[in-house]
């Protein structure tokens, strides 16, 4: 097997009062030897605004990226194409996001969708927390197809003053997606039907003020695992694919006690094996390391390792799960870590993607 992958890089080109600048480029692909470490980049682009969240093809074929710009009462999709042997990128078409601060997506398993998740803020606009797309021949957005709202509050009156849907996963089963509203510490699920409308099947609901954010799933299929960004802990949930209902297994703090305060967890990756869970934690400028019991779902710490710069906002492994990529936004730095399989321990290779304010990577071979 190859050991060359591609890196898909989004960084900030816009100022966000929120952000701590934007000394980014927009888009970028990187080629990643993993026998080597060699890092070679290969095609940049500065003609999409703020893509602080990335979804690409298993072939590295197509590419779609969220624009997060602050002010905009909705938010945009744009749709890339990449070229492999001339090492091109190619703009394909942009759609409105329905929503404002357009967070994350997700291409569905079959390939046939895009699903999409606006953070949501201010007044006005479609404020839609959803939305889907379809595809056309050439991989370009498709108008889209459907759309649902959340509604609710936590807590946190600083962050929850409304739903703010964080990310959308589909599962591994597919055909469900399950939506983290941060706002609303809920986990809604939902049918993917044929057409692309959302059914829902169930709400799944979280400790207060805990703040899901992004989702991992066990190989499995059994498991779900959320990062919650707001109280700073990693939970491991039982699914239940007849009904879309999520039960809690395990909750672990996801930084040290004293570091709790002044952390705000970000991402969270899964080894390929499903034995170990990694979560960023942006202020305590750490990756966690859980082992994942294979029979109960339950958590037990690793360890922490320095994520290699500051504020790791989004991570990455490679597909053999060799190695993990921490894009550390304010230090503009992407730091490669070697992974051992064995223990799941993160070892700093020196080697980094040196880039403006590093907002998101998507790795494929």
């Amino acid at each position: 097997m190859s050991s060359a992958c591609l890196v898909f890089v989004g960084s900030l080109n816009r100022e966000a009062p929120y952000f701590q600048g934007a000394r980014g480029i927009g888009l970028s692909v990187y080629s990643f030897d993993e026998a080597t470490l060699e890092i070679r980049k290969l095609a940049e682009t500065n003609d999409v605004d703020n893509p602080t969240f990335l979804s690409v093809t298993p072939d590295g074929s197509r590419l779609y990226a969220n624009s997060e710009v602050f002010a905009w009462r909705e938010g945009t999709v744009s749709a890339y194409s990449f070229d492999r042997g001339l090492s091109t990128l190619t703009y394909l078409n942009k759609q409105p996001s329905l929503g404002s601060i357009t967070a994350h997506n997700s291409i569905t398993r079959d390939g046939t969708k895009l699903l999409v998740a606006n953070y949501g803020m201010g007044e006005g606009g479609p404020d839609r927390a959803v939305a889907v797309y379809g595809f056309d021949k050439d991989g370009a957005l498709s108008a889209p197809l459907a759309s649902v709202s959340h509604k609710g509050t936590g807590p946190n009156t600083a962050r929850q003053e409304r739903s703010h849907a964080h990310s959308v996963t589909e599962t591994i089963a597919g055909g469900m997606a399950i939506v983290a509203d941060l706002g609303t510490d809920r986990l809604v699920s939902y049918r993917i039907e044929q057409d692309g409308s959302l059914t829902k099947l169930a709400e799944s609901t979280l400790t207060p003020g805990a703040g899901p954010r992004h989702l991992a799933l066990h190989p499995s299929g059994r498991f779900v695992f959320v990062m919650n960004e707001l109280d700073s802990t990693v939970v491991s949930l039982a699914l239940d694919e007849a009904s879309g209902k999520l039960s809690i297994i395990d909750a672990r703090p996801a930084v040290p006690a004293e570091a709790r305060d002044s952390n705000h967890c970000a991402d969270i990756q899964i080894s390929p094996d499903g034995r170990f869970i990694y979560g960023s934690n942006r202020g305590h400028d750490s990756v966690v390391i859980m082992a994942v019991d294979q029979e109960t779902g339950a958590l037990s710490l690793v360890g922490y390792v320095p994520c290699g710069g500051a504020t790791p906002r989004n991570l990455a492994l490679t597909p053999s799960g060799g190695h993990l990529f921490s894009a550390n936004q304010n230090a503009d730095r992407i730091s490669i870590f070697a992974r051992d399989p064995a223990s799941g321990m993160l070892t700093d290779t020196g080697r980094a993607i040196e880039i403006g304010t590093p907002m998101c990577v998507r790795i494929v071979r």
